[in-house]
């Protein structure tokens, strides 16, 4: 943990979280490995293929990344990439590597992340050429600032730290250079569920404070108050997973209340069978011929139960609100 202070969740409950980022990995190396999308970095974070995922998970899995690539790429064009990312709770994501390869990096990208999970990713960085080169080719000095938790170059830096610790959040990104006058979007995919609503309130209340023109994009469940959802819960509670913020997760209304309430200018919220419907069909007409589905009843009861939300705050009048699907 990186503070000693009591939180209310156990340390059980911490390392199940931390388990999720194993869960997310596997299923997207899974998911790359039968065609669903291009990821040539998972790889190196999970070397296995894994066993078998069903079809619906693939496909969830797929409207997940390419929505959330969607609005990225578009934060990163309206900004024409003079701004910063940070993802919360990153886990073995590749965004960054992606960005690199497609030439629309931002200034820097940042991700924070448990100690222990950051210290796993720092090695993979750190033993394999594939994911250290990319940092190395954008770093002007010779040595990269590195320590078990953290690592920072001149366009990525990645943060061990507590989300619901705030204090020690803020002032490591300031330590790696954070700009708050810059455009910033913050990305956090199935995180805050994991805080209480007020932990995850005063996350994004600071954001809003901090940072003057900001994009938040947030990945989590939605619809959790029906059967369905009580299922899903139940089985996350089997693995000693415990939904600490389930409240905020009832509908697609208490989703962007949350950042609404925090003083947020427009917020938008879908759920992920809409996302799906949306999406770019010819590549959608592709994927759905990779893997025969039985169950298209589950897909879509699946996708009805996850949404993005995004919210903006827009100073410099970029358009950021104009931003969506």
């Amino acid at each position: 943990m990186a503070s000693k202070q009591p939180f209310t969740d156990s340390d059980t409950a911490d390392e199940a979280v931390r388990a999720t980022c194993d869960d997310a990995s596997t299923c997207k190396r899974f998911a790359t490995s039968k065609g669903y999308w291009t990821d040539l970095y998972v790889q190196y974070f999970v070397r296995q293929i894994g066993e078998r995922k069903a079809p619906e998970i693939n496909r969830g899995y797929y409207g997940r990344v390419r929505g959330m690539n969607l609005l990225i790429d578009a934060f990163l064009k309206k900004t024409q990439c003079d701004c910063q990312v940070v993802n919360l709770g990153a886990g073995l994501d590749t965004t960054f590597w992606r960005l690199k390869d497609e030439n629309i990096m931002p200034k820097k990208f940042f991700e924070v992340d448990f100690p222990m999970i950051v210290a796993r990713k720092i090695h993979h960085i750190k033993t394999k050429p594939p994911l250290s080169k990319p940092l190395i080719e954008t770093h002007s000095t010779d040595s990269l600032l590195l320590d078990g938790h953290s690592l920072d170059s001149d366009r990525y830096c990645i943060i061990g730290a507590d989300l619901r610790d705030l204090p020690a959040l803020e002032e490591k990104l300031k330590k790696f250079q954070i700009n708050p006058e810059l455009p910033t979007l913050f990305l956090s995919e199935c995180v805050l569920v994991y805080m209480t609503s007020e932990q995850s309130s005063k996350l994004v209340n600071w954001v809003a404070d901090t940072f003057p023109t900001t994009m938040f994009i947030n990945y989590e469940q939605v619809n959790m108050n029906d059967r369905f959802g009580q299922i899903m819960i139940e089985n996350l509670q089997r693995r000693q997973c415990n939904l600490a913020g389930v409240d905020v997760c009832q509908s697609l209304d208490s989703q962007k209340e949350r950042f609404l309430s925090a003083g947020w200018e427009s917020v938008n919220a879908l759920d992920m069978m809409t996302v799906y419907s949306v999406l770019p069909r010819e590549d959608v007409t592709r994927i759905e011929r990779l893997e025969f589905l039985d169950e298209r009843e589950l897909l879509q009861q699946l996708l009805q139960h996850y949404c993005i939300c995004w919210a903006v705050k827009d100073k410099l009048s970029l358009g950021l609100s104009q931003i969506g699907f």
